[in-house]
This record gives structure tokens, sequence and C-alpha cells, in this order.
């Protein structure tokens, strides 16, 4: 056994596109998620937990900053922090931590650059000293990586091209993927991230980011897990609800109300099937990752984050991927595993955010909190699981040509566009599945009114986070 560091090495599995239903722990009724629930047993399982943007970059970037979209002013998939953003890694790196990324991490535009290692000075100013970046399956057509030179030297790289090509040409396709296992993007990033922690030095602790590209479309689970799972016993999806008779007509068609065309019930289930195989596989990596730390003697003091950006529609309302504050897409997995520290085999219900995560990590830690962070530390909930967290919790995309900014409540959701125009509300208690939209409805007016003022105060309270900093 290795001697045990001041501080914990940590471990931060971010799965991309992963709803919060879909694992074991959760209580999905197939899906093969061993390594997780092994991680949700041996810790903090927390089942409200939000992100605060369901699109890749900006929720990526406000986990690392504290901040939300609105604050850092990253609001799709393009753009950067500036250099000396504050974030939580180069928090840990300036604690001493040796920190690495591994895999699609996402938080810088790579249409600008031929080759992804011409961004590595930029993430070495957000805190990371080792740097194995890969873009997704379409970034990947248009910038190379080191996965991609890895394709090249096995001959695989025009094989991955058309096989790409052919998904983006048909978003709904659902086949197997072109490549073993070992080949698989999913593959390379599980590989990788053992082969960092094998060679780790062993004289201070390590942090490393483990961003994996699935269960992220395109539906390309490989090998056994594109047949693990029969479409004909996938969960059916949530319906498309029916317009009320009280929903004003500028309302009714906003994007988030419109289905995917030719999205039948079939394809749905199919996709379904792939989405639960490519959960699966990252599982199985998860695993092999946290075998390594095992041989090094590190996974006693391990402390692993376990999350995902943002959800899935898969079929719910009608709909594939997320751009949209449905709860398919709005709520996602979080994990917390520190023996000793966080309780085990504990579910906690509180309202979460995904940038409360770095502000209990630098608390448990003992290390100052980053300067910008709107954060709230979980660490009150590790003693008191059942205690109070957030009265509400915020997420904003840009979608349909709009700012968009949602606030949610135990009971209430409201989403309301740049224009000051409500388009969504939701009773969560009495309607979860969110087919009653309650907006224009007069008996619910008082209740817009209340959910408009709640979050135009959170919006206020959190606007001005950047004019006491120098950057």
């Amino acid at each position: 056994m290795a001697q045990a560091q001041e501080r914990p090495h940590i471990l931060i599995l971010t799965a991309d596109q992963l709803r919060a239903d879909s694992m074991g722990c959760a209580g999905h009724p197939r899906v093969k998620t061993p390594v997780i629930d092994s991680l949700a047993n041996d810790g903090m399982r927390f089942s409200n937990c939000h992100t605060v943007s369901p699109v890749c970059q900006p929720s990526r970037v406000s986990f690392i900053t504290g901040t939300y979209p609105h604050n850092h002013g990253i609001w799709y998939n393009r753009g950067e922090l500036p250099i000396n953003y504050p974030t939580l890694f180069s928090q840990l790196r300036d604690a001493g931590y040796h920190t690495a990324t591994v895999g699609k991490s996402h938080l810088w535009s790579h249409k600008k650059v031929s080759h992804l290692r011409e961004g590595e000075p930029y993430l070495q100013a957000l805190g990371f000293d080792v740097i194995d970046e890969l873009g997704g399956p379409r970034g990947s057509l248009n910038s190379d990586s080191y996965f991609t030179d890895y394709l090249r030297e096995k001959d695989l790289f025009e094989l991955f091209v058309s096989d790409t090509r052919e998904r983006v040409r048909d978003p709904k396709l659902v086949k197997p993927a072109a490549f073993e296992e070992d080949d698989h993007m999913d593959g390379y990033v599980g590989r990788r991230s053992v082969e960092f922690v094998d060679s780790a030095p062993g004289d201070r602790p390590t942090c490393l980011f483990v961003n994996f590209p699935g269960p992220h479309d395109p539906w390309d689970a490989p090998g056994k897990y594109a047949t693990m799972y029969d479409p004909a016993d996938s969960p059916p999806a949530i319906g498309v609800p029916p317009r009320p008779a009280t929903l004003p007509d500028e309302v009714a068609q906003k994007e988030d109300f419109k289905t995917e065309p030719g999205l039948t019930a079939e394809i749905a289930a199919a996709i379904r099937a792939n989405y639960d195989g490519k959960i699966t596989f990252v599982d199985h990596w998860c695993g092999e990752i946290l075998a390594a730390y095992e041989r090094r003697g590190w996974l006693d003091d391990l402390c692993v984050v376990f999350w995902s950006d943002h959800g899935e529609m898969t079929g719910d309302h009608g709909r594939v991927f997320k751009r949209t504050f449905h709860e398919s897409a709005l709520r996602v997995p979080l994990i917390l595993r520190w023996p000793g520290r966080i309780p085990s085999g504990t579910v906690c219900d509180a309202l979460v955010e995904t940038i409360d995560v770095g502000p209990a990590l630098l608390e448990a830690l003992g290390l100052d909190q980053l300067q910008m962070s709107l954060g709230q530390s979980l660490g009150h909930l590790f003693a008191e699981p059942t205690a109070h967290h957030r009265t509400e919790v915020l997420s904003e995309i840009f979608y349909g040509g709009s700012r968009n900014t949602m606030v949610k409540t135990e009971r209430y959701k409201y989403v309301m566009d740049q224009h000051g125009r409500g388009y969504m509300l939701y009773d969560m208690q009495q309607d979860p599945d969110e087919q009653h939209n309650l907006i224009g409805d007069p008996e619910h007016r008082d209740t817009e009114n209340e959910m408009r003022d709640t979050l135009l105060r959170r919006l206020a309270a959190s606007a001005f986070v950047m004019d006491s900093v120098n950057l």
C-alpha cells in the first residue's frame, strides 16, 4: 500500500449527455451500470441535480468556474474564457495537485485550429498540466487530435470519416460502431485515462478530469454493447403533450415544443437501446480506471465525482438530443465518493446545481473558493443529507434565436426568453412528465408572476459577479 497523501487523489468522471435516470442506482429498469452503482453505494448520490446549461460547452465552463453562462459569456459551443479566468483546476494546481484532462473536455472552440494540440497553452492556463484532448465525432471531422492520430496509425481514419459522415447526414441512424471496442472513442479515452494513472508521479496528489464522449449521439455503441439491449424492451418514452386551450399561439410555436421529424416509436426505442449500450460501455471503462487507482494503492482515499454535463431526450416529448429545459435534458447524475468524508450509500434529494461541486471539493480540501464562484458548497449535506440546500435552481441556454433562462423550485418550473416572455410553467409535483403547460392559464397567473419574480431576483443577484474582478 502506497503511503497516504496529505490530500486525496481526485478523479472526476464526466459522461456526455447522460440522463439522471439512466443508471441502475437511480432505478432504471434495465441499464447495467455496476461500477457507477458501486460509487453510489460507497458515497452520496444527489437525485435532484440540475445542469446550469443543457448544452455541452456552457455547462462544462460553468462546472469549472462556478459561474453561469450570463457571467462567463459562453452560451453555445464556441468561444473561450479569458486566459487567466480562475478555475477549479487552476486552484487545485496552485495547491500542489498534478492535474490532467483526458477526452472531450469541450472548454473551448475547436473550429479555428487544425490540431487540438494548438489549444494546449490555453488549457494549461485553465489549470491542466497534462492534456490528451479530442473532439466529439463531428468535431473530429474538422480538427485533428491525438485520437485521429491514433486512427491514422491503425489505418482507420478513413473508415471513421465515412462512418461519421453517414451518421451526421442522418442523426437518427442507429447501428453498431464501425470499430472494435478498444478503437471506439470512449474506449480510447478510458485507456488513456488508465495510462495516466499508471504513470502518474507518486510524490504529489493528482486530479484527473476524464471526459467520455459517450453516451452522446451518434448512436454507435461498439461490439457487444450494440446488441446488449433489445429495442423491444426499451422503457416507453414520455408522450408528446397536448396543447392546452389556454396556451398562447406564440408560445405553442416555440422550438421547445416542436417534435423531431420522422421520430417514430420504433426509432426512439432503437435509440434508447443503443444509448443504454453506450452507457454500459462507459461504465465498464469507469471500472478500469478505478482498477488503475487500486493498483497504485490510491483507491481507499480516492475522492471521486461522477457527473454529466446535461441529459438526453431519447424520444421524450417526441424529441432527441438536448437544448431544452424538459427534465430529461435538465437533470443529470451526480455522485460524490470519498471514504471517511462522505457517508456511503446515501441519497440526497436536495435541489442542487452542477456548479455546487467545485465549491464542495475546495471546502473539503481547506482551499479558498474561486474568486467569482456562485456555486454553493454541498459540504453541509455530507453531515446532514436531508438538510436544505437551494430554494431554487437556475439554468440557461441560447436556443431559437434567444437567450433563455429557467428557474425551478421544489414544485414549479418556469422559463423565460430574453424578451421577458414566459413560455414554460409546470407544476412538477402534479405533472412530473410535463404534460400540462400552465403558461397563459388564468388560474395560475399568480404562480406565473411569482416564478417570474423569483427568476428575476436570481438573475439580479448573480449579474454583477464580474464587476469586482480583475482578469
